[in-house]
C-alpha cells in the first residue's frame, strides 16, 4: 500500500480502545470496525445485557473486555470514550499520561464525515437542549430539508453522518463538548448556563469552558441575550461569522424576540434596523411557558441561520410534539392543574418551571448532587401555596424553605416504597385550592427512588390518575 492509499484510509489497522458499552460506544465500535480499525471495547459491567451486546460486536471482529473498565489495552493508538466517563477514571488518566488522544463519539463523527457531508446546527445549554433540537428538526423539515435530530436523541451521530441528510440538528452535552476539539458547526446555540455536572467537570469554570467550545470559528453564534454567561461566551468567541441574540423582550437589531403576542426576527431580514419578520405566535409554542418561548426562539435562530423561511418556522412549531416529562399537563382534578416536569433535575430547570405557574403547590426532592437551592427557593417563595418534599436530599430544600419561605406550609414524605408518589400527590392535593397548579419539578435527580426521571414522571402521572378516579367516584 503506497502513502496516498494510507492517507485515504486513516482508520485501517488503527488500534482503538472504545471506553463504554452504551449506545454511543457500541455505535462507535461498529463504525470503526467497518472502517478497518482494530477495536477493543472495555466496560466494567458484566451482566446479561452487556454480554449480549458483546456477542453482537464480537461477530463484527471487535474485541470486548467486560468486568474491566480500568486497564488500557496494550498498543492503543486512540481512545473513544462514552460521555459519562469522567476524565479521572484510571483508563482515561492512563491514556492521557501516555499522550494518547482521547475523543468522544461526537468528535469521532465529525472526523468520519465526508467532505460534502451535511452541515451541523449544534445546540448546548444547561436546560432545553432536547426540546430545541426537536423543534429545530421540525422547522428544517417544514422547509423541505431532509433533516435529523441527533446527539443525545435518536440515531447515534456516528451512524447519521454516513446517511445523505441535508442538515443535522445536533444536541451536545458538556461531556461531549469536553471530548471534542475540531467541531465546526455552521451555526451553534448556547441556550443558558447554570451550575450542573460540577462533580464531573470539577469546577464551574471547566463546565463553562466545555460549553464555550461549541462556538467554533466561522459559525453563526446564536446566544441567549437574557443569560449573562451565554452572552459572554458569544462575545469572547473569536472568528465567528456573526452573532445573533434571542430574548423574551422586544428585540434589538441583530436579535430575535417577542413583540406583544408574536415572535419576530430582526437579525435575518434585509434591513434589521427597520424590518422585523413575523415568525410565529406565542400560541404556537407548546407547552406554553416563558422558558419554552426562549427555546422556540433559539431553534428559530438556528433555522433562520440555515435559510429557513419564516412560514416554515411557524409550521415547524405547530408540528412539534413535546417530549413527555417536560412541563407536561397531566390532568385537572377538582379545579387544580397537575403538571409533570420530572425532567427539572437541577435548580435552573426548576426555576424556569416554577416561573410559569402561580400559585403553585411544589413537589420537590431527590438527589441534589451538591447544588445549592437557596437562590431557587428565594426566587419562587412568593408564588408557593405549599410544598411537598420527598427523596434523599429533601432536608436541604426544607432548610432553604425555612430560611426564605417560613410561612409556606411544608409536608415531608419520608417514604421510599412504591406507594410513596400516591402519598405525595394526596398531600399536594390537600394543600391546593381551585385555580392552583400542583407541579412536580423535583430540582434533584431521581436515582434515590426511581430508575430515572421518566420513571418518576410516570409514577406521578399514575398517582394523579388514581386521584382523579377517586374524585370521580
Amino acid at each position: 500500500m503506497d502513502a496516498e492509499e494510507v492517507s485515504d484510509r486513516p482508520w485501517d489497522g488503527l488500534p482503538v480502545c472504545v471506553a463504554g458499552l452504551g449506545v454511543s460506544g457500541r455505535a462507535a465500535a461498529r463504525v470503526l470496525a467497518g472502517r478497518g480499525a482494530r477495536v477493543t471495547v472495555v466496560d466494567a459491567r458484566d451482566g446479561a445485557e452487556q454480554r449480549g451486546h458483546a456477542a453482537e460486536l464480537e461477530a463484527r471482529g471487535v474485541t470486548v473486555r467486560l468486568g474491566d473498565g480500568e486497564g488500557l489495552p496494550a498498543g492503543t493508538g486512540l481512545v473513544v470514550t462514552s460521555p459519562g466517563w469522567r476524565p479521572d477514571v484510571p483508563l482515561l488518566a492512563a491514556a492521557a499520561a501516555a499522550g494518547i488522544e482521547i475523543i468522544g463519539e461526537v468528535e469521532l463523527a465529525w472526523r468520519l464525515r465526508a467532505p460534502d457531508a451535511a452541515p451541523w446546527l449544534a445546540i448546548t445549554g444547561t436546560d432545553g437542549k432536547t426540546t430545541v433540537v426537536r423543534m429545530l428538526a421540525c422547522m428544517l423539515t417544514a422547509a423541505g430539508h431532509k433533516a435529523l435530530a441527533v446527539g443525545n436523541v435518536g440515531t447515534p451521530i456516528v451512524e447519521a453522518v454516513a446517511e445523505p441528510y441535508d442538515v443535522l440538528a445536533v444536541e451536545l452535552s458538556s461531556y461531549q463538548l469536553h471530548w471534542s476539539s475540531t467541531l465546526a458547526p455552521q451555526a451553534a446555540a448556547v441556550l443558558n448556563v447554570a451550575p450542573d455536572h460540577l462533580d464531573w467537570h470539577g469546577s464551574m469554570d471547566a463546565y463553562v469552558g466545555a460549553k464555550a467550545k461549541i462556538f467554533a470559528p466561522g459559525c453563526v453564534a446564536v446566544y441567549n441575550a437574557d443569560d449573562a454567561t451565554s452572552t459572554a461566551l458569544a462575545e469572547r468567541a473569536g472568528g465567528l461569522d456573526r452573532k445573533v441574540g434571542f430574548t423574551l423582550r422586544v428585540p434589538r437589531p441583530g436579535e430575535l424576540g417577542v413583540v406583544e403576542e408574536l415572535m419576530v426576527d430582526r437579525a435575518f431580514t434585509e434591513d434589521p434596523v427597520s424590518q422585523a419578520a413575523e415568525l410565529a405566535g406565542l400560541a404556537d409554542v407548546r407547552p406554553f411557558a416563558p422558558h419554552n418561548v426562549a427555546n422556540a426562539l433559539a431553534a428559530a435562530g438556528l433555522a433562520r441561520a440555515f435559510g429557513v423561511p419564516p412560514e416554515a418556522v411557524r409550521a415547524g412549531l405547530q408540528a412539534f410534539v413535546p417530549d413527555p416529562h417536560r412541563i407536561q399537563h397531566v390532568a385537572d382534578v377538582a379545579g387544580v392543574a397537575y403538571v409533570n416536569d420530572s425532567k427539572a433535575t437541577q435548580p435552573h430547570a426548576a426555576a424556569a418551571s416554577l416561573a410559569a405557574y402561580e400559585p403553585v403547590v411544589w413537589i420537590a426532592g431527590g438527589l441534589l448532587k451538591g447544588l445549592d437551592v437557596d437562590d431557587l427557593v428565594r426566587s419562587c417563595a412568593a408564588r408557593l401555596r405549599g410544598v411537598v418534599l420527598m427523596g434523599r436530599d429533601r432536608h436541604r430544600i426544607a432548610e432553604a424553605l425555612a430560611r426564605h419561605a417560613p410561612d409556606v406550609p411544608v409536608v415531608d414524605v419520608p417514604d421510599t416504597d412504591t406507594g410513596a408518589m400516591d402519598r405525595v400527590v394526596n398531600e399536594a392535593s390537600g394543600l391546593a385550592r381551585p385555580g392552583d397548579t400542583v407541579l412536580l419539578a423535583p430540582v434533584g435527580a431521581s436515582f434515590d427512588m426511581f430508575a430515572n426521571y421518566p420513571a418518576r414522571g410516570d409514577a406521578f402521572i399514575a398517582a394523579v390518575g388514581r386521584l382523579a378516579a377517586g374524585n370521580a367516584g
